[in-house]
């Protein structure tokens, strides 16, 4: 599902909070905090409905988002933000929200995201090597996403933006196929 407009919205106002110079919590900090809250959220049908339903009172969300955040121990921030999502009833959208900080986090932080599909699971050696090739690649800093493809054969499959590095057997093959074909 699409990341709506608004949800892009508010992930960049939090943004501009926590990445701001005298920032009182770390931009990664406040997002976990954020992520421990949404999975409280989606672990229980009864609080989610009670704080999308616009028949529940403002100031009685607002509590249990105060009691929710004592028990997990949000920074003030965190706490804020969900009052406003609360307030503009907005919470059923603190996912895409979520998400939306996450890419625009690794902007303004300068990092690129990766995608990386592999034929079998990588070991952390081998994640750590495939990522300092893409960082030489890319001359930026990397966060990778590992997944794996049965259908690759061997070899991995990169993208990073609209650019892909394809190192698998399966592209190789395509390739030499395209080769072949040309010199007929």
């Amino acid at each position: 599902m699409p990341i709506t407009a608004v949800a892009t919205r508010y992930a960049n106002a939090l943004a501009d909070v926590i990445t701001a110079p005298k920032a009182p919590a770390r931009p990664e900090a406040v997002l976990a905090e954020l992520h421990g809250f949404e999975a409280v959220l989606k672990g229980s049908a009864e609080l989610h409905n009670a704080l999308i339903t616009p028949a529940v009172p403002a100031g009685r969300k607002r509590a249990v988002v105060v009691k929710i955040g004592d028990l997990l121990k949000l920074s003030p921030i965190a706490r804020n933000f969900l009052f406003v999502l609360v307030d503009h009833r907005r919470i059923s959208d603190l996912s895409d929200v979520l998400q939306s900080l996450e890419v625009v986090l690794d902007e303004r932080l300068g990092f690129a995201r990766a995608e990386v599909l592999a034929a079998r699971e990588l070991t952390e050696a081998q994640r750590a090597a495939l990522g300092a090739e893409l960082e030489r690649i890319s001359g930026k800093r990397i966060r990778a996403q590992y997944a794996v493809d049965s259908s690759l054969i061997g070899g991995v499959v990169a993208r990073i933006g609209s650019t892909v590095y394809d190192g698998s057997v399966r592209g190789q093959l395509n390739s030499l196929g395209r080769k072949l074909e040309g010199g007929l």
